[in-house]
């Protein structure tokens, strides 16, 4: 069947696409600070993106041209295209899952393999007896019924990577900076256009704008990251104490730490070691906090710990936690210095009122649990 849609229209909507995805490789918008994974998953997702709008054209160029260059060329690239939509649809699963846990199970992995497994098999079939499209006699391009598979498929990962932001949203107000409900809408539209109007492509220019949208929510949240330790910095601090203060009927803890005797490393192992220090540290806090609040780089060698959801053994248990975790390390590092940190927090009860004085309270019970440590040790690494 002949499609309605003229090849030119095609072409214009795949060359945007190849601009945006273009624009994203050449500026480097695809490689995110301290974050290295989600970079190279980025730029990945970028590049085949970038292929699949090149090649798309050609799928509707060849559509009723005669002889064999026609026809088999037809079939490898509508093969290809039905493999790229499960390849970025996986992909964008893999890059939401690692932004938002960190790691991907392996209950997720098994699904994915599964997803993949039978899709290959799919065309692997197909190429003897048309299950997923066929070309007939004139070389056109006709769907068929396990066609419907692939769109489900796709429709599944996108919603499923909505329900895991959903899940983690409110677990962690920060990911307001990394919003995956509006970045993957384009894609989502497009499909669904693209499966109801038949001849209709512009799915690969829907990716391309999502990837682009993605690239700018990494690079927003860039400005309230602290570049050397990948934690969020004053700037989220400011935003968090602002959001507080318009909250009613809600509990969070907040935890600030120093690290003590931070100017001797400085001073004995040099700077350098002393920025390894920062980062170890901010480790550990990231791993001890997880999803269940924020890590914020306050100042110097000062952090922040906001928990979202607190009671009153809040504090204390990440008290604990952070203690253990810092032996841990000291424990395994095999540096020339231990990692040791004062710590203050409480909780705060808001009720909207907007006196929220949160920085005030916990840096007055830092400095109390500073002083004690000192009251034992050599006051010479401590800074004024």
């Amino acid at each position: 069947m002949a499609s309605s849609v003229s090849f030119e229209s095609v072409l214009v909507a795949d060359f945007i696409g190849c601009l945006l995805l273009m624009h994203i490789i050449l500026t480097k918008g695809w490689k995110i600070p301290t974050r290295e994974q989600e970079s190279r998953m980025i730029l990945i997702l970028t590049v085949v993106s970038l292929v699949n709008c090149v090649i798309d054209p050609l799928a509707f160029y060849f559509d009723g041209k005669s002889g064999e260059l026609a026809y088999y060329t037809l079939f490898i690239v509508n093969s290809v295209l039905y493999l790229y939509n499960l390849a970025v649809g996986l992909g964008v699963v893999f890059l939401v899952c690692y932004r938002l846990r960190k790691k991907i199970n392996a209950a997720q992995k098994i699904v994915v393999g599964m997803m993949l497994f039978t899709e290959v098999m799919l065309l692997i079939i197909n190429i003897f007896t048309p299950t997923v499209f066929y070309i007939d006699e004139n070389n056109f391009y006709h769907r068929e019924k396990f066609y419907i598979v692939f769109v489900l498929f796709g429709f599944a990962l996108i919603i499923y990577s909505w329900c895991i932001y959903a899940v983690e949203r409110v677990k962690n107000g920060s990911l307001r900076y990394f919003p995956v409900w509006q970045f993957m809408m384009p894609a989502f539209l497009c499909i669904l256009v693209q499966t109801l109007f038949y001849g209709i492509s512009i799915q690969p220019v829907g990716y391309a704008v999502s990837f682009t949208a993605i690239v700018t929510c990494f690079q927003n949240e860039c400005i309230y990251i602290d570049k050397l330790t990948g934690t969020f910095n004053r700037y989220e601090i400011d935003k968090i104490t602002e959001t507080l203060k318009k909250n009613k009927n809600r509990t969070v803890a907040a935890i600030m730490l120093d690290m003590n005797d931070f100017k001797s490393i400085n001073d004995t192992y040099s700077h350098a070691e002393g920025d390894s220090a920062l980062i170890a540290l901010a480790d550990i806090l990231s791993g001890v906090v997880q999803n269940q609040g924020v890590v914020i780089r306050f100042a110097g060698d000062e952090f922040i710990i906001v928990i979202n959801k607190a009671d009153e053994s809040t504090v204390p248990r990440f008290r604990e936690k952070i203690l253990k975790a810092v032996d841990d390390y000291n424990a395994h590092s095999k540096k020339p210095y231990s990692l040791s940190v004062a710590m203050g927090g409480d909780l705060f009860e808001l009720d909207g009122r907007g006196d929220v004085d949160l920085l005030k309270r916990i840096d007055e019970l830092m400095y109390q649990d500073k002083s004690e440590y000192y009251k034992g040790h050599d006051r010479r690494g401590h800074r004024s």
